[in-house]
């Protein structure tokens, strides 16, 4: 077996309320990696065309190579599923703590299938699992459930992973919420928690780090790791990057000003002057009162806030990011801080994805704005009293709740206007309009989860964060840029690291840590064919699930209506001339991996 792995996942029956021990295949761990590479293997090997809310659907927990160890931003775990949103492989990725933590109790990860006959949580400690009773825990909020489960099992130690009401009334966009509100939450992973009565992990262990397989390589490897994160030329040195100083949100007024920010469902591409209000340079100067982090992290980004006055006087939360400031904020119309960090709080609570929330509101916004959710109650642009009420009817699925916890797609369609649903393979987009950044059209198209930045996060490059630099506006090139930073960020997320080490380090410094801890020499195109081997991998998935040709691609709004907004008006986004390049070099045909492609990368 390759170093650095516990090489013990625990294969967990919910309805045999039965757990074994099984080593991860060798060879599925040097082809695939770990974390979200393994995991989808696993899901593969489980069957593509399994139903989401089905016993037979898999959730995979899984940690990479370097989870937990002292690499810097390695406190990262996948969290992978056949998504309820989208019917698409997903993997959506927790930081904070708990991740370490389930590795210092010994596990590489937990495959779970089934589903109980009654609510119940697993229990991790000194490398046994056990199903514990959660009937106390079932129908409480996130925030409610972990300060419970820290009475009963002690603070010191412990990590907490739980779903709130929208995962057990099956939101399709529920997520996993840990105890310092970090969430993996895209897809509905928390929805497939519901579906199986699983309602929270605990973990229970002290801090020990794994050792790297080659020590000596691993000092100069980890070293060299660090100094590309402190270097202050990076957006990630701490205490003077702008991701350190201000989090994620560094990007609101960035994007804002070169006319990239989808505003009111993504009618414009800009929020003017408003969008200062909900800015990461705004909650610095009037909210922050904290800047905690995540294990073995200098960066630091999070950014822990407190509402000074208003209704929502005396809130405690963490954090406001870009994301879900975006989300609930510019595309809804609203640019009250105070109300946006409300809302982010209660996705926390409930345990729902706050960028398909945002997606969610301003496409039932513009339908009632045009007059065509007749019968369902209105909901106006930046209406903030009625935006929270609604996040709770939504997690209860109460009244019109009921047809908005089905996620932006299923909601346009209920009201027969799919095209105000700003959504790829069924998820909603993130915080980037690719009329003013064409990377992230490509990008959105051809992710396999559906709508998403992380797959291949392009602005990198299109915003000038890192060396290769190049015009957000041009189109050309961009097929290839995707198709590099999805295989780069594929091995990435499989070791697993935070996205952010990406504006830091590259494949060389990833080859090199990787190589050291699991004692194998690695190379820079080692690296780049592990990465494209998880996501032809996962296109094949997808295609096996019935996802197959022409399912690359965007919504009218993006290719057709020009924006108007100063950096990029006039510019729609030509999708499928980035398509054609994309296919060439994947070697892929109109979305479909050929046979030829699976075997040359030893996928079958």
């Amino acid at each position: 077996m390759l170093g650095g792995f516990a090489n013990r996942i625990a294969h967990v029956d919910l309805t045999n309320r039965t757990v074994e021990y099984r080593a991860i295949p060798d060879d599925w761990a040097r082809l695939y990696i770990g974390a979200r590479g393994l995991a989808v293997r696993y899901l593969f090997e489980n069957g593509p065309q399994v139903e989401p809310f089905s016993p037979e659907n898999m959730l995979c927990f899984m940690n990479g190579p370097l989870t937990g160890t002292d690499a810097n931003m390695s406190g990262r775990q996948a969290v992978v599923t056949k998504s309820p949103l989208t019917g698409t492989v997903t993997d959506s990725h927790i930081g904070g703590w708990s991740a370490a933590r389930m590795r210092w109790a010994g596990f590489d990860g937990l495959v779970i299938t089934g589903k109980a006959d009654a609510p119940v949580y697993l229990y991790l400690e000194n490398g046994e699992v056990s199903i514990r009773d959660a009937s106390d825990l079932w129908g409480k909020g996130i925030h409610t459930v972990i300060p419970m489960l820290k009475e009963r099992y002690g603070e010191k130690d412990l990590s907490v992973m739980a779903i709130g009401q929208s995962g057990e009334n099956l939101i399709r966009y529920a997520g996993w919420v840990n105890e310092n509100d970090r969430a993996a939450g895209r897809g509905g992973t928390g929805a497939v928690g519901g579906s199986k009565h699983l309602k929270a992990i605990v973990i229970k262990a002290a801090r020990a780090i794994p050792k790297a397989d080659d020590r000596e390589a691993w000092k100069l490897a980890h070293k060299r790791a660090l100094a590309t994160i402190m270097d202050e030329k990076n957006i990630t040195s701490p205490r003077k990057g702008g991701l350190s100083v201000y989090g994620t949100n560094v990007l609101m007024n960035i994007t804002n000003t070169i006319g990239a920010l989808p505003a009111f469902n993504s009618q414009k591409t800009s929020f003017g002057n408003r969008a200062e209000l909900i800015s990461g340079e705004y909650v610095n100067d009037n909210i922050l009162v904290d800047n905690p982090t995540c294990h073995a992290c200098p960066v630091a980004c999070k950014k822990e806030v407190e509402i000074k006055e208003g209704p929502w006087k005396g809130l405690r939360m963490e954090s406001v990011e870009y994301e879900p400031a975006w989300a609930v904020g510019a595309n809804c119309g609203l640019d009250d801080i105070n109300t946006v960090a409300k809302l982010i709080d209660l996705c926390n609570d409930h345990g729902m994805d706050p960028i398909e929330l945002g997606n969610v509101f301003s496409c039932y916004m513009e339908c009632c704005e045009r007059g065509y959710a007749n019968g369902g109650g209105p909901l106006l642009w930046g209406d903030a009293m009625a935006m929270v009420e609604m996040t709770t009817k939504i997690a209860l699925r109460d009244g019109v709740g009921d047809i908005l916890a089905e996620g932006t797609a299923r909601v346009a369609a209920h009201y027969n206007h799919p095209e105000l649903s700003m959504t790829v393979k069924g998820q909603a987009i993130p915080a980037y309009d690719p009329r003013g950044l064409k990377g992230m059209g490509i990008a959105y198209a051809t992710s396999n989860r559906g709508a998403c930045h992380l797959r291949a996060y392009t602005p990198a490059s299109e915003l000038g964060v890192i060396p290769l630099k190049t015009d957000p506006l041009a189109w050309k090139g961009k097929g290839e840029l995707t198709k590099l930073f999805q295989d780069l960020h594929a091995f990435s997320d499989s070791l697993d690291l935070c996205k952010f080490s990406a504006f830091a380090e590259g494949a060389e410094e990833y080859a090199a840590q990787y190589s050291a801890y699991v004692g194998v020499p690695f190379t820079v195109e080692d690296v780049l064919v592990a990465g494209e081997r998880i996501y032809n991998l996962e296109r094949r998935f997808n295609n096996l699930a019935g996802i197959a040709e022409g399912s690359d691609y965007l919504p009218d709004r993006f290719t057709k209506e020009p924006s108007t907004s100063p950096g990029s008006e006039g510019h729609v986004c030509e999708l499928d001339l980035m398509l054609e390049e994309y296919y060439t070099a994947r070697g892929w045909v109109n979305g479909v991996v050929p046979e030829a492609k699976l075997h040359e990368l030893q996928v079958v």
